[in-house]
């Protein structure tokens, strides 16, 4: 079966959840063919995750999970996740990318403990991470959302609209049986085309941006950008970058042959002196030690 292809970047979607304002930024989907780096989203972003088919693993804040047919999952603000394919079964994904623009917090409940009067909005604040298969049967409304974006009929965009909003409120349903609950996600706000440019920036050049270049792309001040980038994250410009570079090098010690040298320059870094320094100074032993010493991570082993 030949299943549809979603791709939604220019337009422009506001989605309403209880009393939150929810900005898509894009929605897309798209075969695994190769890993997707670890990375984590800014605060108040979110990525909903659909995987109609194919198999492979999802690394999610230290943790492993199989991604089968079927499988949902939610990434929020700063968690850290990673999807690993099976090359002999690619999985397809539908993802949806969005940010809470407004709505500080969900209305208190009026009689806790009901799952009739719980409220979608606060499952979503306080659930920044959850993993579990599809019981609201969801294949049938991406199929419609793909239909609506390609044919473009009259209405279409306010069809895309309910549609959206019945993907993720069904999504959010999954919370109330079982869900993971990790510490509540605080709310901010960004504009979407920046928070794309930064995201992006940050998870594929991370070995060469420079805050004067990511200024530039989203048309703000090096001082406002680097406000931006402190809000969002919670660390400056340079910190955040040394966050990613060092978690590519751990993967690119355990999961490969290269030197020293070799990591240092696809890093980024001018000699492997100043890789090792850094490498020290952020994990607390050389790269060489941290090679011979940690167990190399085997994502196809279940738990």
């Amino acid at each position: 079966m030949t299943l549809p292809m979603i791709q939604i970047e220019d337009m422009d979607i506001k989605l309403k959840l209880d009393d939150l304002i929810l900005n898509v930024l894009y929605v897309k989907s798209g075969y695994f063919y190769r890993p997707m780096p670890k990375h984590s989203h800014s605060q108040a972003s979110y990525e909903l995750h659909y995987i109609p088919s194919g198999k492979g693993h999802l690394i999610a804040n230290g943790r492993r999970y199989a991604l089968t047919p079927g499988t949902l999952f939610m990434t929020g603000p700063e968690i850290e996740h990673e999807q690993i394919p099976d090359m002999s079964d690619p999985m397809l994904e539908y993802c949806i990318f969005f940010e809470i623009v407004s709505g500080q917090s969900a209305p208190a409940l009026k009689e806790e403990g009901s799952p009739h009067t719980e409220q979608l909005s606060q499952w979503l604040l306080d659930t920044p991470f959850w993993i579990g298969s599809d019981q609201e049967n969801l294949m049938p409304l991406f199929d419609m959302l793909a239909r609506e974006t390609m044919l473009q009929h009259i209405g279409f965009h306010a069809m895309t609209v309910n549609i959206l909003e019945l993907i993720v409120s069904r999504m959010i349903r999954h919370y109330y049986e079982d869900r993971t609950t990790l510490p509540i996600a605080p709310i901010k706000t960004l504009n979407d085309r920046r928070l794309v440019t930064i995201e992006n920036s940050f998870l594929y050049e991370y070995h060469s941006i420079t805050l004067h270049q990511l200024a530039q792309r989203i048309g703000l001040s090096t001082r406002q950008t680097e406000r931006t980038i402190h809000k969002q994250y919670g660390m400056s410009f340079q910190h955040k970058k040394l966050q990613i570079r060092m978690e590519a090098a751990t993967e690119l010690l355990l999961t490969t042959d290269q030197t020293i040298r070799e990591i240092a320059t696809s890093l980024g870094f001018a000699t492997p002196e100043r890789f090792s320094h850094s490498f020290k100074d952020y994990y607390k032993m050389s790269p060489s030690t941290y090679r011979h010493t940690t167990q190399p991570f085997d994502p196809l082993a279940l738990n």
